[in-house]
């Protein structure tokens, strides 16, 4: 894993946070270059603690000691400012609005073995490892239905439930995390372009309800 140093102005103190979230992104932009540049410029007013560029590359911008800004406007479980207590990941990725395609294999390596590290040096429970349309549903996709989440999970990163008989309701994505003021339709293709990729409609059916109840056992709640 290549590691470049690229510091970002935009962050702050965590304050009292404990760091026990990981969300991830992709950048949504039509270059790697302009990604970087907007993370690093202080107009923005955003960055993250990472981007991974498609040839594994990963750049660094915030200590992970600071509050990176990254998640916005954020929720999951009871908590909304997602900022204090995460590091986020940026992945170079055009996104939907500009040609969104599968992450590159050198990107989705360098990314297992970040999150390793990360993972040694915060105790960030698996339910917590995140996209950031976890925490915005109402306001964003990525990092999207391609991103490889089963692969990660079987790398022990995050949770990939295998279904089992449920009638869960989709009022029961709160227990799990979700903003319950989010509109519904939103959270369940959320939940859809992390859990079932292949459907996303925002419709709740018996599939999403037996994920959600398997996610829901594995965690205890």
């Amino acid at each position: 894993m290549r590691r470049v140093e690229r510091p970002s102005p935009n962050h702050d103190d965590r304050g009292d946070a404990v760091i026990d979230m990981l969300v991830l992104h992709y950048t949504g932009m039509k270059s790697a270059e302009e990604a970087l540049a907007r993370l690093c410029d202080p107009a923005s007013k955003v960055s993250a603690h990472y981007t991974i560029d498609e040839d594994g590359t990963v750049y660094a911008h915030v200590p992970e000691a600071r509050r990176a800004w990254h998640a916005g406007m954020a929720y999951w479980a009871g908590a909304t400012d997602i900022n204090a207590r995460s590091i986020g990941i940026e992945l170079v990725n055009p996104g939907h609005e500009f040609g969104y395609r599968d992450f590159a294999e050198d990107q989705v390596a360098a990314l297992i073995t970040l999150c390793h590290s990360i993972l040694m040096r915060h105790p960030i429970p698996s339910w917590r490892v995140l996209g950031h349309s976890d925490v915005a549903p109402a306001r964003k996709e990525d990092p999207g239905e391609l991103f490889p989440w089963e692969r990660l999970a079987k790398a022990g990163i995050g949770l990939w439930p295998q279904a089992i008989a449920s009638e869960a309701d989709p009022e029961a994505l709160a227990r799990y995390g979700y903003d319950p003021n989010a509109p519904q339709d939103k959270v369940i293709t959320a939940f859809q372009r992390h859990f079932q990729p292949r459907k996303l409609d925002g419709q709740w059916d018996s599939d999403c309800a037996g994920l959600l109840a398997s996610l829901l056992k594995t965690v205890g709640v």
